[in-house]
């Protein structure tokens, strides 16, 4: 069954995602229509060998879509999903607007795809950094039952958008050739060749002293797994990275697991791959997951300092499956 598919936010860096996804895992799409501001209105993209035009998004956009899929912000969904389920669309958001909000389901295929049928029109598209740790968290759980959580992230630069990757890399050039005064516009201090413990890059900082992107790992793990038990802590720092995103993980379980049988769990979990030779230096790297699908971990051993202690590196591409790969799954199990 062919759907008319609404791709909103289609010149963005998840935008653009989307179209590659949806053209490489042959989406059967009946008509496509690409949405944007009004300033990348009227910009030619191909797809399947055609040239599409984005149009200007207006709350009259959405007559006959089935699907929509948004990457746009989260003001951006907040005024135009309505419109979209108004038109008898179904909307994959990818922005933090309703991902907490009771009656809308906080999905990542892997691990809750029971919860897709909950939908009043809208269904969200958890945090970058949350999907690929869930997705790794899940068979763990479901053996052992995890007490806590605590991660550290690795971010990309691409998680806050193209004009961060061009700041990132005009930057390291800036600094190489030994030129001064450098002016930033999106983060608050050089990126290149340094690490932030600070995301996003302005109005970050909640008065409990996490940021609002730690908490977003904190609340949709929760909301996710099913399981407010869980206890999670998040740092998330951004490095200069251009695309995909790292954590350190550790875990504590109810119940004791090994390093071996989580590595035996893990191997055979949807969406998994492991990547654990450390005689020969084989982990998952962040180059290596650029353009992946899957979500890489590695690492895997025993906490030495805890009864019922797992720690893991996961690393996964934030712009594929922490964005438009796992939305792009959602709408497939719509379909």
């Amino acid at each position: 069954m062919s759907v008319n598919i609404a791709v909103v936010g289609a010149t963005g860096a998840v935008g653009e995602e989307f179209l590659r996804i949806l053209e490489s895992r042959k989406f059967p799409i009946n008509e496509l229509r690409l949405l944007a501001s009004r300033r990348s209105a009227g910009k030619k993209i191909q797809f399947c060998g055609k040239e599409h035009i984005v149009q200007e998004l207006t709350k009259n956009s959405f007559k006959d879509i089935k699907i929509a899929l948004f990457s746009a912000g989260a003001s951006i969904s907040r005024e135009y999903v309505p419109y979209a389920i108004e038109s008898g669309a179904v909307c994959v958001d990818n922005s933090s607007a309703f991902r907490m909000d009771d009656d809308v389901p906080l999905v990542v295929p892997e691990v809750n795809t029971h919860d897709i049928p909950k939908h009043h029109g809208v269904i969200a598209n958890p945090n970058c950094s949350t999907i690929q740790l869930v997705v790794a968290l899940k068979p763990i759980h479901d053996a052992a039952k995890i007490k806590r959580v605590v991660v550290s992230t690795y971010q990309a630069v691409s998680g806050a958008g193209l004009k961060a990757i061009d700041e990132l890399e005009k930057e390291a050039k800036s600094i190489l050739e030994g030129k001064e005064g450098f002016q930033r516009k999106l983060f608050p201090h050089q990126i290149a060749f340094n690490v932030l413990p600070q995301i996003p890059q302005s109005n970050a900082f909640l008065p409990n002293g996490y940021t609002s992107e730690e908490m977003k790992m904190v609340n949709e793990t929760k909301k996710i797994m099913g399981d407010n038990s869980i206890r999670v802590t998040a740092t998330t720092v951004r490095v200069p990275v251009v695309r995909s995103h790292s954590e350190s993980v550790n875990i504590e379980t109810e119940k004791k697991i090994t390093a071996a049988e989580v590595k035996r769990l893990l191997s055979t979990a949807p969406g998994i791959q492991i990547i654990d030779d450390p005689a020969k230096q084989l982990y998952p790297l962040a180059t290596d997951a650029a353009g992946k699908d899957e979500v890489f971990v590695g690492r895997i051993r025993e906490d030495v300092s805890l009864d019922n202690g797992i720690d893991m590196w996961i690393v996964s591409d934030n712009i594929r499956k922490g964005a438009a790969l796992n939305a792009i799954q959602i709408a497939e199990k719509l379909l």
